[in-house]
């Protein structure tokens, strides 16, 4: 699938920095709470002795796609991922799209819960949920500053 035939179906490639690049490009479609993720699996992100997509970049990827949707449910504000449950139902090959549509379970003044399946193919090949722990910003602004 090119990134022509992705924009086409309305997904929106979204910016990456750092280690995010290291799964390839990230696509975004829906509306806000109803989203839906993408990545196109390459072989960059295969298991180096089966040909399939490798489970820590399954684990990277719901870590993104949930925490999208979690952003998003406080605007933006700084949080950590405070825990990550994959579950493996099935192997996903290289050379499709991966999707999620997160959903968000709940939500607290300090906490986030997230779910979603993830499919390639046209079949689930596992299942996550996880707990992200919003962030003070001007906590975190101090630690930001004394680690330079």
């Amino acid at each position: 699938m090119t990134d022509e035939e992705l924009t086409a179906a309305g997904w929106r490639k979204l910016p990456t920095r750092q280690f995010s690049t290291a799964l390839g490009a990230i696509w975004l479609r829906g509306e806000e709470g109803a989203r839906e993720i993408g990545l196109f699996t390459t072989p960059a992100v295969a298991n180096d002795h089966m040909g399939m997509v490798h489970g820590g970049a399954l684990m990277t990827f719901a870590d993104m796609a949930l925490g999208l949707a979690a952003g998003e449910a406080i605007g933006g504000a700084p949080m950590a991922t405070a825990q990550l449950q994959f579950h493996f139902t099935a192997a996903a090959p290289i050379g499709v799209l991966l999707t999620c549509k997160p959903e968000l379970v709940r939500q607290t003044s300090q906490l986030l819960f997230v779910r979603g399946l993830f499919e390639a193919g046209g079949r689930t090949v596992g299942m996550a949920d996880a707990m992200f722990k919003v962030l003070d910003a001007a906590k975190m602004a101090t630690i930001a500053a004394r680690s330079r």
